[in-house]
């Protein structure tokens, strides 16, 4: 089982001085999700449909956040510009607008040339080859082989660096889940401009302090009905706060965006077909019962895991992700869903471990110690549908299949679902790509 303990100690030790991630206090601990909504806003100058979703989640969103900052905007090998692009290559994999719409925009601010936006055929050589593990990632994981990671290796001018190309891969694998996600949550249902789900700032908490009928949980946000005036007045404050920050990021996006645009024909958003930053469109997931067997084995954890295997090798190439990974995959592990483990009859622990191994033998990737019997026990025929539209093909998601699986489910609970399609999603890619490259560096 590759899902980590409910420690409070990092099981790797203290993290690299570097990032200094200090430990959280009680106050961090029951950190409220318009917080963490005011410091998404601040640093992005957005809020983003995600973003409000995983606010269900608090102690989930903050490593989240953390994580994908890293990834996008601190020091590492990639440009930042190629970082956007790469993570519209791996959206647009899925078709998923809302990721795509919303990295052009974030491509467009840190310099990126607009020309690339035109399509794969209009970007430099050495990111135009990194289609081929962008399409076998996203769908067929288990192809993945030394022999694609010395492709990219190989000596030339468009050759990559290892560090790059675990950069790219983290990248690629980070925004294949995270479209599953988007899917999942309903995002992609009501997309506006620059990508934004047209969900109304009220998920979760923004009127929670004082009105009871807003149907967000007490669990979720750790809500008081004693709650004192200073708490309805500190409440206003933040609301203030968040519509000033929204009103001034939308002016200054006015005054800026028109300068963009004299490079796209006025089609800030790029072309209305994704297919343009996809290779090879009509490849997609297939059972990998249908697999051949003579090229591909089942991945056993046994041989290759994360905790043991792929940690170490991606943060020794990319300083410092692999905590920030870590920690989300513990995080998801320690969120609780016990009502709809009690409506499958069993523990939160049992379900979940159920979900993740369901979601993982998907891919090809099998527990020695589990008994696979349990999942046709533990998921219900409906909700194993709903997390393989999910996990292996989210663009194939309709409001018809949303609506009717979750009608039984509070808003939450949807949320914690596709947080663990997230994350077990995005370890499966992640060890299959990592394991690609020990073997490349042993052989």
């Amino acid at each position: 089982m590759i899902l980590c303990p409910q420690s409070t100690e990092h099981p790797r030790g203290k993290q690299c001085q570097r990032l200094q991630v200090a430990k959280m206090s009680t106050n961090d601990k029951e950190r409220t999700p318009q917080l963490l909504f005011v410091k998404a806003l601040a640093s992005r100058g957005r809020l983003e449909a995600i973003t409000q979703q995983m606010g269900y989640h608090p102690q989930y969103l903050d490593s989240f956040l953390r994580m994908q900052h890293y990834l996008l905007h601190m020091d590492g090998p990639l440009p930042f510009d190629c970082r956007h692009y790469i993570a519209i290559m791996a959206a647009a994999r899925h078709r998923c607008r809302y990721l795509v719409n919303l990295h052009v925009l974030q491509f467009l601010r840190v310099g990126g040339d607009p020309k690339w936006l035109r399509g794969l055929d209009c970007i430099p050589p050495k990111l135009r080859k990194l289609s081929e593990i962008n399409k076998i990632l996203a769908h067929r994981p288990w192809l993945i082989g030394k022999e694609h990671i010395e492709k990219l290796l190989k000596i030339s001018e468009q050759s990559w660096s290892l560090a790059e190309l675990v950069h790219a891969v983290v990248l690629l694998a980070h925004y294949h889940a995270l479209a599953s996600f988007a899917f999942g949550c309903g995002c992609e249902q009501d997309v506006g401009p620059e990508g934004r789900g047209l969900l109304k700032l009220t998920v979760p908490g923004s009127l929670c302090f004082c009105e009871v009928g807003n149907g967000c949980s007490q669990d979720l946000l750790h809500l008081n009905r004693k709650r004192s005036l200073d708490s309805c007045v500190e409440l206003e404050s933040l609301r203030e706060r968040i519509h000033r920050l929204q009103v001034e990021s939308e002016t200054r996006e006015e005054m800026r965006l028109p300068e963009r645009e004299e490079g796209l024909d006025g089609e800030i958003l790029g072309p209305a077909d994704l297919s343009c930053y996809v290779q090879d469109p009509d490849f997609g997931y297939q059972d990998f019962a249908q697999r051949d067997e003579n090229q591909t084995q089942i991945f056993r954890v046994q041989d290759y895991s994360w905790e043991d295997h792929g940690f170490s090798l991606v943060n020794r190439l990319y300083s410092d992700i692999g905590y920030l990974l870590d920690e989300k995959f513990r995080k998801v592990d320690g969120l609780q869903s016990c009502a709809m483990a009690k409506r499958q009859g069993c523990d939160h622990a049992t379900f979940k471990r159920g979900i993740w191994n369901y979601i993982h033998c998907m891919f090809g990737i099998r527990y020695d110690d589990y008994d696979y019997a349990e999942v046709n026990h533990l998921l219900e025929r409906i909700l194993k549908l709903y997390i393989k539209t999910v996990t292996c093909s989210p663009e194939k998601m309709n409001p018809e299949m949303f609506e009717r699986f979750w009608k039984q489910f509070k808003h939450s609970e949807k949320v914690h679902m596709n947080l663990l399609i997230l994350e077990a999603r995005l370890q499966a890619e992640l060890l299959y790509a990592l394991r690609a490259i020990t073997h490349y560096m042993v052989s």
